[in-house]
């Protein structure tokens, strides 16, 4: 049996995942939910990390910032999964952080945001509509969930010691695009697969990401090297 660890995205928690994982276990996987929140990329790695079971066929999902978790994650534990999977996700090598990644301009209303907010920690939630979520029924309900996000998270860099470049990974990018999430899993040499849906696809159509995972050849498990820039 597969078991597929599937990692939220930022302000979401792990009932984003809820239709994807509630599809998959029809099909006879098992999945894992771990939360994030801890306060910083490497904290909500290291939460990862330890959720990872031993002895098993794992699959580890990431979905957007969680893309820079589940590597780091995987970085430390590569004998404890099969296949990486971004969905939508950031990735780099060893040192980038989303900010990093990100055009100059999402760096300055992310720190602009948390600024205005308290002690400048935490990065309000953006409404429904930024992750593609407009059936206002289904806004609504994202919207009564979404929290903040530590900053922290963002602007932390990635600690890799390249362990994870031995570990087979596929990008799964939305169309239309947000962000080049598909030239981010080719940099650092995933294989790319496109998937017709806005940014939280989980949470919009669930039995279509299920169906894309189910998909995922496992190819044999080699060294990838690693690029030495990201993008250019």
């Amino acid at each position: 049996m597969t078991t597929f660890v599937l990692v939220h995205g930022a302000w979401h928690g792990p009932w984003a995942w809820h239709g994807v994982a509630a599809h998959l276990r029809a099909a006879g996987m098992r999945t894992i939910t771990p939360e994030l929140g801890a306060g910083g990329l490497h904290d909500d790695a290291g939460a990862v990390a330890r959720a990872l079971p031993a002895g098993e066929e794992v699959v580890l999902v990431g979905h957007s910032y969680a893309g820079l978790v589940v590597r780091e994650a995987a970085d430390a534990r590569p004998d404890a999964v099969g296949h990486v999977v971004l969905l939508d996700g950031w990735a780099g090598p060893d040192g980038a952080s989303l900010v990093g990644l990100a055009p100059a301009a999402f760096g300055q209303a992310m720190r602009a945001a948390a600024a205005a907010n308290g002690d400048g920690r935490l990065i309000p939630a953006p409404p429904p509509a930024a992750f593609g979520v407009t059936e206002p029924d289904l806004a609504a309900w994202l919207a009564a969930r979404l929290r903040p996000q530590a900053l922290r998270t963002f602007t932390e860099p990635t600690r890799l010691t390249g362990a994870v470049d031995s570990i087979p990974g596929t990008a799964v990018h939305c169309r239309p695009s947000t962000y080049p999430f598909d030239r981010f899993g080719e940099a650092v040499g995933y294989a790319t697969r496109a998937l017709d849906g806005p940014h939280d696809v989980p949470l919009t159509d669930p039995g279509l990401v299920a169906r894309a995972l189910l998909a995922i050849p496992e190819p044999p498990r080699t060294a990838v090297p690693g690029p030495a820039r990201l993008l250019g």
